[in-house]
């Protein structure tokens, strides 16, 4: 079954494709700076909460540099 959005069965699939080594390059940031050891390829040492945390902390700054530039703050 096709899902509207288009992902299909992959809710990670990025809209943008040339945004995923950008992505990539945050999440070994955000891991670096949480303490997590991240590294390229298979990562399926990590505890969930390894893992769930540099997702969280991802999001966290995403949304703060939005609310940054929607607020003309720098």
């Amino acid at each position: 079954m096709s899902n509207s959005t288009g992902t299909g069965s992959n809710g990670s699939r990025m809209e943008v494709p040339q945004a995923k080594d950008a992505m990539d390059k945050f999440k070994m940031e955000v891991a670096g700076e949480l303490g997590v050891n991240l590294k390229s390829g298979y990562n399926g040492d990590l505890t969930s909460a390894e893992a769930g945390s540099i997702g969280g902390e991802m999001v966290r700054q995403m949304i703060r540099r939005q609310e940054e530039q929607m607020s003309g703050q720098k």
